[in-house]
């Protein structure tokens, strides 16, 4: 399938999913609930739609700024997608403490869990990696992704890959999506999010 038509089935998925999720009240857990109302699932879908800024024909020609801005895009929405998966399973993420301590996901000022919402990727990573939540090949798009996103703080030289190898983890993204979304719980089995 087209690269094109790969964005418009993230774009798709990411709608439906903040279309249930941010209005989940009455069969949600309350605090759930509470995470994913106000969240902005919103944005998940309108960063879908940017991806296709970075998309070219051939795919190598994009400028280092527009391939660094490519992967911080994407890396927000891999961010988004473990985000919504941590805070639908929210109450038996923040009973996790031993795992959420081992990847910095714990205040332990407050002697509390750090709420999925305010993670980065890495914690968020970092997590899943610690309970086998993703599978290798997503666990392994993600830390790609951050890689090549943090070379928009940097100052020294950093690898940000190509406008191929972006392309490639787009379509990695969707099936890490496809992955999320069929391990969801639904009230409905007929209402699962499909493309």
């Amino acid at each position: 399938m087209g690269i094109e038509e790969v964005i418009n089935r993230i774009q798709k998925l990411n709608a439906q999913l903040a279309k249930f999720w941010s209005a989940c009240d009455g069969w949600a857990p309350i605090e759930a609930s509470g995470l994913l109302g106000q969240s902005r699932l919103d944005w998940q879908v309108s960063l879908s739609g940017t991806l296709s800024l970075w998309i070219r024909d051939p795919a190598d020609t994009l400028t280092p700024a527009e391939l660094i801005l490519a992967w911080a895009n994407l890396g927000s929405l891999i961010e988004g997608a473990i985000k919504l998966f941590l805070s639908v399973y929210y109450e038996t993420y923040k009973a996790d403490i031993e795992n959420l301590k081992k990847a910095n996901a714990f205040n332990k000022k407050k002697q509390a869990p750090l709420s999925p919402d305010g993670l980065g990727l890495e914690k968020l990573r970092s997590y899943c990696a610690l309970r086998n939540l993703l599978n290798k090949g997503d666990l392994a798009l993600a830390e790609l992704v951050q890689q090549r996103r943090n070379a928009i703080h940097a100052f020294q030289d950093r690898p940000i890959g190509n406008g191929s190898e972006f392309q490639q983890s787009v379509r990695g993204y969707l099936q890490m999506l496809r992955n999320i979304i069929a391990r969801l719980p639904y009230p409905d089995d007929n209402y699962v999010p499909t493309e």
